[in-house]
């Protein structure tokens, strides 16, 4: 076949490209580039929100932990009143079977800490004593549950360390010294 190319043919073919690209520049929707754009904006945003949601989690499991420790100081109080005829519960499974603690808390987990507690009875020279102890489930890694432990003793006073090896021991009822006082 046998073409001639003229000035009216080149200018049909130029009017047959230009429209086809000036329909392909009309069709909705977005570009690539501009779905990368996004995708990265998104990404910077998740990144900035992450590590602050995990921390506002243990701030929450840390304050529900200072309330639990509260909470068990009271209920040890009241069973030595009350049930224990001046001892304090030996642990969480008495004070929840008494409906000192609810249910939750008397397993020992609860809000992502570990809670125990123990006392030693009274005898002729020395008064009961107890105390209260918890620990953060996980320590570390984006699943850490906190980053404190915290402890009470009958005094009712509740320390705090940063250091997961401190605190108050199996049936032990007392708090290793260096904690530091929680002022609230």
């Amino acid at each position: 076949m046998l073409v001639i190319w003229t000035d009216g043919v080149l200018s049909v073919l130029n009017d047959l490209v230009g429209e086809y690209f000036s329909a392909m520049k009309k069709e909705d929707g977005f570009s690539l580039i501009e779905l990368l754009i996004v995708v990265v904006i998104l990404g910077i945003i998740v990144a900035i929100a992450i590590p602050n949601l995990l921390a506002s989690r243990r701030s929450a499991n840390e304050g529900s932990a200072v309330s639990s420790i509260r909470l068990i100081h009271g209920a040890q109080v009241t069973y030595a009143s009350t049930t224990g005829t001046g001892n304090y519960a030996p642990d969480m499974a008495t004070l929840g079977t008494t409906g000192m603690v609810d249910e939750k808390l008397a397993t020992g987990v609860k809000s992502g800490y570990l809670f125990y507690t123990a006392s030693e009875d009274s005898t002729s020279t020395t008064p009961a004593i107890f105390a209260v102890g918890s620990t953060p489930t996980t320590t570390s890694g984006l699943q850490q549950t906190g980053s404190r432990n915290f402890a009470c003793d009958h005094s009712g006073v509740i320390f705090f360390s940063y250091d997961f090896s401190w605190g108050m021991h199996g049936t032990n009822a007392y708090i290793d010294p260096g904690g530091t006082p929680l002022h609230n």
